[in-house]
Parts: C-alpha cells; sequence; structure tokens
C-alpha cells in the first residue's frame, strides 16, 4: 500500500491540479453498494448506454454477461465512461451470481413481475447487484429462480416494458439518490479510493508504461 501511495503520488505529478480534484469529487460519490448485472443484451449499444449510466450515477461496477453474445463497449455511446467504470465479464449467468454472492451481494432480478418490489419501497441497505435482462425476453429463468428480490418500476400507460438502458438508468437514478441522503455506509473507504485514483491516473498518462516502469526500478532491487 506503501508502494502504492508513493507511485500515485508520482503519477499525479503529471495531472493537472484540476484533474486531480475532479477525481477526488467524483470519488466522493462513488459506490460499489450497487452494482449492475446485464444479462446476454443483444444490442450493443445498450450495454453501452447502461455504462454510461453507471458513470453519470456513481456506480463503479458493471458485470456483463456474454453467455451467448461476444460484447465490445461501442467508444461512441459510452463517450469515455468505459475509463471511469469498472466492467467485468462473465461467461455465464451462474458464474456471475455465485462471484456476486460471494463478494456479499443479494442478486435484485428488475423485472414487471406482478410480486415485484416497487422501486420506491426497495430496501436499500443491503449490498444489491441490479440485474436487467434482454431486451425481447427480459431476464433468464436461471436468474429469476435465484434472485434474492425482485423490482420494478411503476408504469401506468400501455406499454408494459421500457428499454433496458432507459430501465437501467431510471432505477440508478433513484436509487443511488436515495442511497446517498440515507445513513448506510456507502461510500468507497481509503484504500478504495487511492486504488482508483491511482488507476485513473493511469488512463490519464501518455507512455504510462515508461513512467511507471522507470519509478518501479529502484523497488526491484
Amino acid at each position: 500500500m506503501d508502494k502504492d501511495i508513493k507511485l500515485l503520488n508520482h503519477l499525479e505529478t503529471y495531472l493537472t491540479t484540476e484533474r486531480k480534484n475532479k477525481f477526488l469529487k467524483v470519488l466522493t460519490n462513488r459506490t460499489y453498494h450497487f452494482c449492475i448485472a446485464v444479462e446476454d443484451v443483444y444490442q450493443l449499444h445498450n450495454t453501452s448506454a447502461v455504462m454510461r449510466s453507471c458513470e453519470v450515477f456513481g456506480i463503479q461496477d458493471l458485470h456483463v454477461i456474454e453467455q451467448r453474445f461476444g460484447k465490445r463497449i461501442d467508444a461512441e455511446i459510452a463517450l469515455g465512461a468505459q475509463k471511469w467504470v469498472d466492467v467485468h465479464r462473465h461467461q455465464s449467468n451462474q458464474l456471475c451470481m455465485d462471484h456476486l454472492k460471494e463478494n456479499g451481494y443479494q442478486i435484485i432480478a428488475t423485472t414487471p413481475h406482478d410480486s415485484s418490489c416497487l422501486l420506491s419501497d426497495f430496501d436499500i441497505t443491503k449490498k444489491s447487484a441490479l440485474f436487467f435482462g434482454t431486451e425481447k425476453l427480459g431476464l433468464s429463468a436461471e436468474v429469476l429462480q435465484q434472485a434474492d428480490g425482485f423490482l420494478k418500476i411503476p408504469m401506468v400507460g400501455f406499454t408494459e416494458s421500457l428499454n433496458i438502458s432507459v430501465s437501467a438508468a431510471i432505477i440508478m437514478q433513484y436509487l443511488t439518490d436515495k442511497l446517498r441522503k440515507s445513513n448506510v455506509n456507502w461510500q468507497l473507504n481509503e484504500e478504495q479510493i487511492i486504488k482508483k485514483r491511482l488507476d485513473w491516473a493511469r488512463k490519464s498518462i501518455k507512455d504510462i508504461d515508461f513512467i511507471e516502469k522507470r519509478f518501479l526500478e529502484p523497488f526491484s532491487t
């Protein structure tokens, strides 16, 4: 950790004061309390748009399940968000759910199912992984059967569902706003903040490999 702090201090000499201050400001609103999982979304721009919403609303982790459709992030839609959000790829629904449960998350399936909890009634105190399904079919039976809870957006029109990227944005905005107004310990701890500052500094510096290698040489002797 001490070496990381020294490296961070060195790398930040290559950043402007405005850049460093922006990192600190953004990190005060970042959270791991909620994360997003996207299941086999066929339309690429929807995955990219969900990533952009994660960045905008301060959710650091996005999990992408690639069971049937390979993914790449559409830079034009994500608009640089891929630099600031951590994307975790999983080869199956089960591997993703197992990973999240091992890290203390409850699995929440977003679905218009009748027994679903309304967005306004959702309990934000527990670490939650919010799962979103495919555009046409919704979440798979595998996720629905293993979910710890269900969540839906109240709708009063003729249309019964929303585009996945729209649904994700609405849910993220509402829940993160509610979270920040609560007494829940949702913010990153000091170690996590240092890790992200280091990560973001690396992504902001040209010739980072050369600069970092030169700085770390004395530590390897």
